[in-house]
């Protein structure tokens, strides 16, 4: 045991992260040269694509240092390999539960900074919980071989959050490996061995953070042992659920999962469990010995969905494919959660939760990448407590199950804590913005020069209108956002419909402020306007709220010349032909229904995010 580190890497979205874990999977020689690759532990199509963690990876090197550059471990340590697991862990505020649980298996962490960029709001969030957990943090600057890079600057910004000295701040480069190995030495002599607490490998503890499935070895849980030893063919069971299980296999990751003979105290690792029912195994919950349990570890918090949209099949086929792979989803993500619903114009689907608008994304893409589904997404939401005229308090988590308002007596809405980080000259651009979002502005503070942070204070629902992408258009790109959900306040909103020939379509439904109610119409109804293709009968386009019609626009019809083929002759046979088309368009305007693509619903839906 004294020769592991478990560590993780704390770092904003394009800070380095994943091209650091790359030199350091090189210079240990974890993996071979010829199969190594940019973004080696990024192993989702979709997270090499946007250039971004989406799932924690962990991973197992060995290092024999040659030297630690006059500094010293214990004497029984000199010369010895090192078994370092790192898991690697997603920057976005969206994914910060993967982060949490992933600071629970290791004892330190580095901060990881952009020596472009500085400190950026996010990586504070991800940084209170490391110190929360008791983590050694090591600081390091990446991009160091940067023409852009601002290595005084940043390093007195570190230096401030921290409360540490200059020297102690690594400089690396993730490109040309400048400073990993050093960092690496670092990570020996200052971040601890795991530490046991029960002796005796027959008292065994292993906590789950994290788990995925597969179609033929079912449940793979990801766990770090504290206590005990795992070998195959050892019967298990979940502390918590108390299901019982028989060890298939156990391994480690080299990245990729290789089996070993057993896995022990202060390993990181894997165990097949064979079982496919879902909802037996869950992050935080502790595998035990059967013919020895022990109570477990304090679980995690389970995380708590803070935006909701509806997902139907395209075609109403498609509706037990498409429950199959949310239930497979959901065995990779324990942060998502659904349930079944039903709509009248959409048919028979889901309403689910999410973290964040972009984990709704990834979550959507990820359905129709791996499982080759056409999905019709509602317009995003959050949950609403409502209090009707008789006074009975429920949740409402989906726009259309709005009431209307005379049926209301009081609304309340979520709030959230935000955290904003950009340079001092952006700060009226930003405070506008702010405004704008019905925000309460408290507190600003110096965090370097030049650079400042902005704390406000703002309903949910403003924040997921679009407010990180206009604080980046504000900010030029250099403003950086984190947030937290805080308590509920009362709303004063309303529910907007979008009528599509006269038909109230359920995915167009949002919930929006009263004071913005006029323009979110004329923006909804312009927008679908735009998208929506013409019919074979004229298509009027609605936006309704308060109990009136606020916005209009109208599609106009297909014309075909129905008179294309004659040639001379009276002009009568003409208007007949004219005159029959009128009255068939007539009769389909009345009996018709209006097709909407799929991409004209996850066109709006990004359009009002």
């Amino acid at each position: 045991m004294n020769n592991i580190r478990n560590f993780s890497i704390i770092a904003h979205i394009d800070h380095g992260k994943s091209t650091l874990a790359d030199r350091m999977l090189e210079i240990t020689h974890t993996i071979e040269a010829r199969k190594m690759r940019e973004q080696v532990l990024d192993t989702m199509e979709l997270e090499r694509e946007r250039g971004i963690t989406i799932k924690m990876q962990p991973v197992r090197m060995e290092y024999t240092p040659t030297s630690l550059q006059g500094r010293t471990l214990d004497s029984d340590s000199q010369g010895s390999t090192f078994i370092l697991n790192l898991i690697d862990t997603p920057g976005h505020v969206d994914f910060s539960y993967e982060v949490s649980r992933a600071l629970k298996a290791v004892e330190g962490s580095i901060l990881l900074v952009d020596s472009t960029q500085g400190v950026q709001a996010q990586t504070l969030t991800t940084l209170r919980m490391a110190r929360e957990e008791g983590l050694v943090i090591i600081p390091v600057l990446s991009k160091i071989d940067s023409p852009l890079a601002k290595i005084e600057d940043v390093s007195a910004e570190v230096v401030k959050l921290l409360g540490s000295k200059k020297e102690d701040i690594l400089l690396v480069s993730g490109r040309t490996g400048e400073g990993v190995e050093n960092l690496l030495r670092e990570i020996i002599r200052k971040v601890p061995p795991p530490q046991s607490t029960l002796e005796g490998d027959n008292n065994l503890r292993a906590l789950v953070f994290d788990f995925k499935y597969s179609n033929h070895k079912g449940v793979i849980v990801f766990v770090r042992v504290f206590d005990g030893k795992i070998q195959k063919g050892e019967n298990l069971v979940f502390a918590v659920s108390g299901e019982k299980f028989n060890a298939l296999e156990v391994g480690i990751f080299s990245p990729e999962e290789s089996p070993a003979e057993s896995l022990e105290r202060g390993e990181i690792g894997y165990i097949v469990t064979g079982i496919k029912k879902p909802g037996i195994a869950s992050v935080g919950d502790t595998i035990t010995f059967e013919r020895n349990r022990l109570s477990p570890f304090p679980g995690y918090l389970n995380p708590l969905p803070v935006v909701w949209a509806s997902i139907f099949p395209e075609d109403a086929d498609q509706f037990v494919p498409l429950k199959l792979a949310l239930g497979k989803l959901k065995l990779s993500d324990s942060a998502f959660s659904y349930e079944e619903e039903s709509s009248g114009s959409l048919g028979r689907g889901f309403r689910c939760g999410f973290l964040g608008m972009l984990h709704l994304e990834i979550a959507t893409e990820r359905l129709k990448r791996e499982f080759d589904l056409n999905l019709v997404v509602t317009t995003p939401s959050i949950n609403y407590e409502v209090i009707n005229k008789k006074g009975k308090r429920e949740k409402v988590y989906s726009p259309y199950f709005f009431p209307d308002d005379g049926n209301i007596e009081a609304v309340f809405e979520p709030w959230v804590k935000a955290k904003i980080i950009a340079p001092t000259d952006y700060f009226g651009a930003i405070l506008q913005l702010l405004y704008e979002h019905e925000a309460e502005v408290g507190e600003t503070e110096n965090t370097g020069p030049n650079r400042g942070a902005i704390e406000a204070r703002m309903p949910l629902r403003e924040l997921m209108r679009n407010f990180f992408d206009e604080l980046k258009s504000v900010t030029s790109g250099y403003g950086s956002l984190s947030y937290e959900i805080e308590n509920l306040r009362e709303a004063n909103v309303t529910r907007l419909d979008i009528l599509v020939a006269d038909e109230v379509v359920p995915a167009f439904s949002r919930v929006v402020s009263r004071k913005k109610v006029e323009s979110e119409a004329q923006k909804a109804v312009e927008k679908l306007w735009s998208l929506l293709p013409k019919q074979m009968f004229v298509t009027k386009i609605q936006g309704k709220a308060l109990g009136r019609i606020i916005s209009s626009k109208t599609v106009q019809a297909f014309r075909k010349d129905v008179t294309g083929y004659l040639y001379g002759g009276d002009v009568t046979r003409k208007k007949k032909l004219l005159e029959k088309q009128k009255k068939g368009k007539k009769k389909m305007k009345e009996r018709g229904k209006v097709n909407i693509p799929q991409e004209v619903f996850l066109k709006m839906m990004r359009a009002e995010t």
